[in-house]
Protein backbone atom coordinates (compact mmCIF):
# COMPACT_ATOMS: atom_id res chain seq x y z
CA UNK A 1 0.00 0.00 0.00
CA UNK A 2 1.26 3.38 -0.58
CA UNK A 3 2.37 6.03 1.99
CA UNK A 4 0.40 8.85 1.95
CA UNK A 5 2.17 12.00 3.40
CA UNK A 6 0.62 15.04 6.01
CA UNK A 7 1.72 18.46 6.35
CA UNK A 8 1.32 19.70 10.04
CA UNK A 9 -1.89 21.65 8.39
CA UNK A 10 -3.37 18.74 6.79
CA UNK A 11 -2.76 16.45 9.82
CA UNK A 12 -4.29 19.03 11.68
CA UNK A 13 -6.94 19.12 9.90
CA UNK A 14 -7.78 15.24 9.46
CA UNK A 15 -7.61 15.05 13.26
CA UNK A 16 -9.50 17.98 14.06
CA UNK A 17 -7.01 19.66 16.18
CA UNK A 18 -4.50 22.32 16.11
CA UNK A 19 -0.38 21.97 15.08
CA UNK A 20 -0.15 23.29 18.48
CA UNK A 21 -0.75 19.85 20.02
CA UNK A 22 0.62 17.95 17.55
CA UNK A 23 3.92 19.62 18.25
CA UNK A 24 3.04 18.49 22.27
CA UNK A 25 2.50 14.99 22.09
CA UNK A 26 5.57 15.23 20.18
CA UNK A 27 7.54 16.74 22.58
CA UNK A 28 5.99 14.47 25.18
CA UNK A 29 7.86 11.42 23.27
CA UNK A 30 4.35 9.60 22.65
CA UNK A 31 5.24 9.95 18.44
CA UNK A 32 6.94 7.60 16.63
CA UNK A 33 10.21 9.97 14.64
CA UNK A 34 8.91 12.64 12.57
CA UNK A 35 11.04 13.38 9.00
CA UNK A 36 11.48 16.68 7.83
CA UNK A 37 10.73 17.92 4.06
CA UNK A 38 14.50 18.41 2.67
CA UNK A 39 13.60 22.24 1.29
CA UNK A 40 11.77 24.11 4.17
CA UNK A 41 12.63 21.72 7.17
CA UNK A 42 8.86 21.04 7.85
CA UNK A 43 8.03 18.02 9.65
CA UNK A 44 6.64 15.50 7.33
CA UNK A 45 4.09 13.07 8.88
CA UNK A 46 3.34 9.33 7.47
CA UNK A 47 0.04 6.79 7.96
CA UNK A 48 1.81 5.55 11.17
CA UNK A 49 1.61 9.06 12.73
CA UNK A 50 -1.96 9.37 11.92
CA UNK A 51 -2.54 5.77 13.90
CA UNK A 52 -0.40 7.16 16.88
CA UNK A 53 -2.54 10.52 16.85
CA UNK A 54 -5.38 8.58 16.64
CA UNK A 55 -4.26 6.11 19.69
CA UNK A 56 -3.20 8.93 21.38
CA UNK A 57 -6.70 10.78 21.16
CA UNK A 58 -8.52 7.36 22.09
CA UNK A 59 -6.23 6.40 24.88
CA UNK A 60 -6.90 10.07 26.63
CA UNK A 61 -10.93 9.42 26.49
CA UNK A 62 -10.48 6.32 27.90
CA UNK A 63 -7.47 6.49 30.69
CA UNK A 64 -6.10 9.03 32.83
CA UNK A 65 -3.12 11.02 31.22
CA UNK A 66 -0.64 9.14 33.38
CA UNK A 67 -1.25 6.05 31.59
CA UNK A 68 -2.17 7.10 28.25
CA UNK A 69 1.28 8.93 27.88
CA UNK A 70 2.86 5.92 29.26
CA UNK A 71 1.66 3.25 27.45
CA UNK A 72 2.71 5.36 23.98
CA UNK A 73 6.02 5.84 25.09
CA UNK A 74 6.54 2.78 26.42
CA UNK A 75 5.61 1.24 23.36
CA UNK A 76 7.59 3.70 21.59
CA UNK A 77 10.65 2.51 23.61
CA UNK A 78 9.87 -1.04 22.76
CA UNK A 79 8.06 -2.08 26.00
CA UNK A 80 4.75 -3.57 24.37
CA UNK A 81 4.19 -6.38 26.62
CA UNK A 82 4.32 -4.76 29.74
CA UNK A 83 2.38 -1.69 28.37
CA UNK A 84 -0.39 -4.44 27.71
CA UNK A 85 -0.38 -5.94 31.33
CA UNK A 86 -0.63 -2.15 32.70
CA UNK A 87 -3.93 -2.06 30.18
CA UNK A 88 -5.08 -5.01 31.87
CA UNK A 89 -4.75 -3.96 35.34
CA UNK A 90 -6.71 -0.49 34.82
CA UNK A 91 -9.88 -2.86 33.08
CA UNK A 92 -9.66 -4.53 36.37
CA UNK A 93 -10.09 -2.31 38.47
CA UNK A 94 -13.25 -1.08 36.63
CA UNK A 95 -14.14 -4.78 37.26
CA UNK A 96 -13.48 -4.24 40.63
CA UNK A 97 -15.29 -1.17 41.07
CA UNK A 98 -18.49 -2.33 39.43
CA UNK A 99 -18.33 -5.07 41.91
CA UNK A 100 -17.82 -3.31 44.70
CA UNK A 101 -21.14 -0.89 43.39
CA UNK A 102 -22.90 -4.10 43.67
CA UNK A 103 -21.84 -5.04 46.83
CA UNK A 104 -22.71 -1.79 48.14
CA UNK A 105 -26.63 -1.82 46.36
CA UNK A 106 -27.00 -5.21 48.00
CA UNK A 107 -25.76 -3.85 51.52
CA UNK A 108 -28.32 -0.70 51.31
CA UNK A 109 -30.90 -3.22 50.02
CA UNK A 110 -30.69 -5.31 53.12
CA UNK A 111 -31.92 -2.91 56.24
CA UNK A 112 -31.03 -5.39 58.80
CA UNK A 113 -27.49 -4.26 57.71
CA UNK A 114 -26.30 -8.51 58.45
CA UNK A 115 -22.86 -7.84 56.27
CA UNK A 116 -21.89 -4.43 57.80
CA UNK A 117 -22.72 -5.69 61.62
CA UNK A 118 -20.53 -8.80 60.80
CA UNK A 119 -18.03 -6.18 59.88
CA UNK A 120 -18.24 -4.31 63.27
CA UNK A 121 -19.43 -6.24 65.82
CA UNK A 122 -19.53 -2.96 68.37
CA UNK A 123 -21.83 -0.29 68.34
CA UNK A 124 -19.63 2.66 67.51
CA UNK A 125 -16.60 3.14 65.62
CA UNK A 126 -13.60 5.18 65.31
CA UNK A 127 -12.81 7.63 62.65
CA UNK A 128 -10.06 5.25 61.60
CA UNK A 129 -11.78 2.04 62.73
CA UNK A 130 -14.97 3.65 59.96
CA UNK A 131 -12.06 4.53 56.95
CA UNK A 132 -10.50 1.10 56.98
CA UNK A 133 -13.96 -0.37 56.47
CA UNK A 134 -15.01 2.20 53.84
CA UNK A 135 -11.59 2.23 52.02
CA UNK A 136 -11.39 5.66 52.16
CA UNK A 137 -9.22 8.43 53.92
CA UNK A 138 -9.64 9.44 57.48
CA UNK A 139 -9.38 13.26 55.67
CA UNK A 140 -12.42 12.30 53.65
CA UNK A 141 -14.64 11.80 56.48
CA UNK A 142 -13.88 14.90 58.31
CA UNK A 143 -14.51 16.64 55.15
CA UNK A 144 -18.29 15.17 54.61
CA UNK A 145 -18.95 15.47 58.46
CA UNK A 146 -17.81 19.43 57.55
CA UNK A 147 -20.42 19.53 55.02
CA UNK A 148 -23.05 17.61 57.33
CA UNK A 149 -23.35 14.72 55.40
CA UNK A 150 -22.42 12.69 58.28
CA UNK A 151 -22.18 13.16 61.89
CA UNK A 152 -20.63 11.17 64.74
CA UNK A 153 -20.55 11.67 68.79
CA UNK A 154 -17.54 12.25 70.47
CA UNK A 155 -16.09 9.67 72.95
CA UNK A 156 -16.64 10.87 76.76
CA UNK A 157 -13.20 10.14 77.63
CA UNK A 158 -10.61 11.36 74.88
CA UNK A 159 -12.71 13.13 72.81
CA UNK A 160 -12.82 11.06 69.75
CA UNK A 161 -15.18 11.07 66.86
CA UNK A 162 -17.34 7.82 67.07
CA UNK A 163 -19.55 6.44 63.98
CA UNK A 164 -22.64 4.07 64.79
CA UNK A 165 -23.27 1.68 61.65
CA UNK A 166 -26.05 3.97 60.70
CA UNK A 167 -23.17 6.26 59.54
CA UNK A 168 -20.63 4.19 58.70
CA UNK A 169 -23.49 3.13 55.71
CA UNK A 170 -23.30 6.54 54.50
CA UNK A 171 -19.93 7.01 54.42
CA UNK A 172 -19.77 4.03 52.33
CA UNK A 173 -22.53 5.17 50.31
CA UNK A 174 -20.67 8.56 49.30
CA UNK A 175 -17.36 7.05 48.82
CA UNK A 176 -19.36 5.22 46.09
CA UNK A 177 -21.44 7.58 44.35
CA UNK A 178 -18.94 10.61 44.73
CA UNK A 179 -17.41 10.23 41.11
CA UNK A 180 -21.50 10.25 40.00
CA UNK A 181 -23.11 12.50 42.31
CA UNK A 182 -21.22 15.46 42.12
CA UNK A 183 -23.79 18.52 44.04
CA UNK A 184 -23.81 18.20 47.79
CA UNK A 185 -27.07 18.83 48.24
CA UNK A 186 -27.99 16.30 46.01
CA UNK A 187 -25.91 13.95 48.12
CA UNK A 188 -27.20 15.49 51.24
CA UNK A 189 -31.27 14.38 49.59
CA UNK A 190 -30.10 10.71 49.01
CA UNK A 191 -28.68 10.29 52.25
CA UNK A 192 -31.82 11.25 53.32
CA UNK A 193 -33.99 9.28 51.50
CA UNK A 194 -31.36 6.50 53.02
CA UNK A 195 -31.99 7.06 56.43
CA UNK A 196 -36.04 6.46 55.28
CA UNK A 197 -35.36 3.53 53.71
CA UNK A 198 -36.50 5.38 50.60
CA UNK A 199 -34.71 3.45 47.74
CA UNK A 200 -35.11 4.77 44.60
CA UNK A 201 -33.41 7.60 44.11
CA UNK A 202 -30.20 5.89 46.00
CA UNK A 203 -31.05 2.92 43.10
CA UNK A 204 -30.75 5.44 40.28
CA UNK A 205 -27.50 7.08 41.74
CA UNK A 206 -26.13 4.11 41.60
CA UNK A 207 -27.16 2.91 38.00
CA UNK A 208 -25.78 5.67 37.07
CA UNK A 209 -22.51 5.05 38.53
CA UNK A 210 -22.74 1.28 36.85
CA UNK A 211 -23.77 2.73 33.24
CA UNK A 212 -20.53 5.31 33.92
CA UNK A 213 -18.12 2.51 34.77
CA UNK A 214 -19.78 0.81 31.76
CA UNK A 215 -19.25 4.11 29.58
CA UNK A 216 -15.68 3.28 30.51
CA UNK A 217 -15.13 0.05 29.78
CA UNK A 218 -16.22 0.29 26.22
CA UNK A 219 -13.91 3.66 25.77
CA UNK A 220 -10.80 1.60 26.86
CA UNK A 221 -11.84 -1.45 24.69
CA UNK A 222 -12.32 1.21 22.03
CA UNK A 223 -8.63 2.45 22.89
CA UNK A 224 -7.30 -1.02 22.74
CA UNK A 225 -8.54 -1.55 19.63
CA UNK A 226 -6.64 1.60 18.24
CA UNK A 227 -3.55 0.34 20.02
CA UNK A 228 -4.08 -2.96 18.29
CA UNK A 229 -3.73 -1.12 15.03
CA UNK A 230 -1.01 1.15 15.90
CA UNK A 231 1.34 -2.10 17.01
CA UNK A 232 0.64 -3.61 13.48
CA UNK A 233 2.09 -0.52 11.87
CA UNK A 234 5.13 -1.04 14.17
CA UNK A 235 5.96 -4.51 13.20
Amino acid sequence: MPTTYYSPKQMAERLQVSTTTLRRYEELDLLPPIARALGNRKRVYTDLHLQAFVTIRAMLRAFSIPVAYDVMRGVRRGQTDDMLWLLNEQQYEVQVEKRRLSSVLAMIRDTNSHELESKIRKPSLTIGEAARIAGVRTSAIRHWEKERLIRSTRHPDNGYRLYTPQELRKIIVISSLRQTVYAIDEMRQLLASLETHSLQAVERSFQLAVDKLQAKLRLQFDAIAELSVYLGFLE
